[in-house]
Order: structure tokens, then sequence, then C-alpha cells
């Protein structure tokens, strides 16, 4: 029986502008992602008896069948090479579900680059960003890891100098918060906080975490805080705690926190996680693909 296991990582949005709704729906944004060390595990399995793809999880929360961006990045190459043989695809979940951390396709990037392992694809990076795109637009940079500047529809990547092992303290408050609504509800024309991408990524080549924590912007802020002030009052506690800058990541609802050092981090993480169940103490990553 041929298995191979991954890490499954999950991101971050250090900023996130949209600039314009497009005639087919999408919004065009621009946004600074980072990959952080805190991960799903991926294990696949070939099932040579079956021809059948298989979820296999403890997580009630995600689908189990061809609703999970995960089984479709296996049905894809499958399809696509004619591959006729069985997988089970075991989820064990330690990000949280529908959190703006982008767990699902970074489940999908898993299994793309395992797969492309198991099954002696022998495709590059590129090639599989490109299937990648076709299942979500946050899964070519799950594929590729570490920071970018993510652009279009958030599939077009330049590769930047991201956070080296930063401490961060995650809270996903107990909400759900659908991204179709956040973004159908933005009215750009009344944002007038945009993000200084000049700025930020001055900030990161220089590893100036006080500037790049004050030019942190997010602008689905405006319509996901007002809808939830849990994500304001969290975004409170993290700098009361000492967190050189606080933010919401993606559509929300976690916020997350950015510290100068493990210390005031873990102090912040014990604080928070009295309140808020689903509070994590984690890392940046700054590895690529291939570092699972």
């Amino acid at each position: 029986m041929n298995k191979i296991q991954l890490k499954s990582r999950a991101k971050i949005n250090l900023s996130l502008d949209v600039l314009r709704k497009r005639p087919d729906g999408y919004h065009e944004v621009q946004m600074v992602m980072q990959q952080i060390d805190l991960y799903d595990l991926i294990t696949l399995i070939e099932r040579k008896d079956k021809e059948t793809i298989e979820i296999v999880t403890d997580c009630e929360y995600i689908p189990k069948n061809s609703g999970n961006i995960a089984y479709k990045a296996a049905e894809l190459l499958r399809n696509h090479f004619h591959i006729s043989q069985g997988l089970e695809i075991h989820i064990n979940k330690r990000i949280p579900v529908a959190a703006g951390l982008a767990g699902g396709s970074a489940n999908a990037a898993a299994v793309l680059k395992g797969l492309n392992r198991l099954w002696e694809l022998n495709l590059s990076t590129e090639e599989l960003m490109k299937f990648g795109v076709k299942i979500g637009a946050d899964v070519p940079f799950c594929i590729q890891g570490g920071a970018a500047v993510a652009e279009g529809i958030g599939e077009k990547l330049t590769t930047i100098k991201g956070l080296k092992n930063v401490w961060m303290v995650m809270a996903k408050p107990s909400i759900s918060v659908s991204t179709a609504e956040v973004y159908s509800r933005l009215d750009l024309s009344k944002i007038t906080n945009k993000p200084d991408l000049v700025r930020l990524l001055q900030a990161l080549e220089d590893e100036n975490l006080y500037t790049l924590c004050k030019n942190m912007v997010n602008v689905l802020e405006t319509v996901t805080e007002k809808k939830h002030p849990i994500i304001r009052e969290l975004k409170k506690k993290m700098v009361e705690y000492h967190a050189l800058g606080s933010m919401m990541s993606g559509s929300g609802p976690t916020v997350f926190g950015i510290f100068k050092n493990y210390e005031k981090a873990k102090a912040a993480y014990e604080n928070l996680r009295i309140i808020n169940r689903q509070t994590y103490l984690v890392q940046s990553y700054s590895k690529g693909y291939g570092d699972e």
C-alpha cells in the first residue's frame, strides 16, 4: 500500500485590498499573503482494490464527498491523467474551519503536491499551480508557500521576502462568516483607509515589525467588524496584551496579533484562550514547496 503524509499549512493576510468588481462577478484584489506554521495533516493512501475517492476525517464540519475541495483536487488529477485506482484522503484538522486562513485551499494544495509524488506525475510547481487555480484562487499560493503579493482574483503571485519565525497569536471567535456575503456588502466608495503596498513590502524587506504592523490594512474589516463586533474586541485585546499590531485575516473571522518575542506572545495566548476557546500560538513559516 503506497501512502504519503504532508503538512497542509494555513495562511494569513498582512494586507488585503479590493480594487474593483470585475464583469464576471469576481473581485480584483491585491493582498500580501504569509504562510504560518499552523497545519492540518493530510495522508494520501492508494487503494488498488477500489476506484473511488474517499475523504476520511474526524472533523464534522467539512464535507466528506465531492463538496470537499481536497476531493476536487484529487478528482482533477485523476481525470486529467486517466488514473483509475482509488484513493483515501485522511484529513486531521488542526486549522479552524471557515476561518479566513485558507484551510481548505491548503488541503487541496497538499493533495495536488502529494499525488504528484505518489503517482509520479513529474509536474513542476508552476504546472501544479495551474491545476490549483481551477479549484480555488488561494490554492496556487498554498502550493507555492512562503510569502507573496497576490493579485487578480488572488492567483497572480509575486514571491516576496516574508516574516521569518515571527511569533503570532490567532483567535477565531465562535461565529461563521460568509466570504460571498462580505464581498457583496463591500462598498468600495466608502473605504478611506487603503493598504500602502510599497511601505508594507519595504517593512518586510527591512524586517521592521513596527512599521509592518502600523501599515497592515484589511478593507474587508469594514464589513465583517460591523456585523460582528467581537472581531474589533479581539483586536483590541491583542494590543492590550502587547501585540505590535492586530488584524483580521481574509474575510474573517480569525484575528491575529504579531508579537516582538515568544514570551509576550505566550502570555497573550494564555490570556486570550481563557475568553476565546479557538486560540493558537504560532510562528510565521518562510519555506516553500517541497518543505512538508
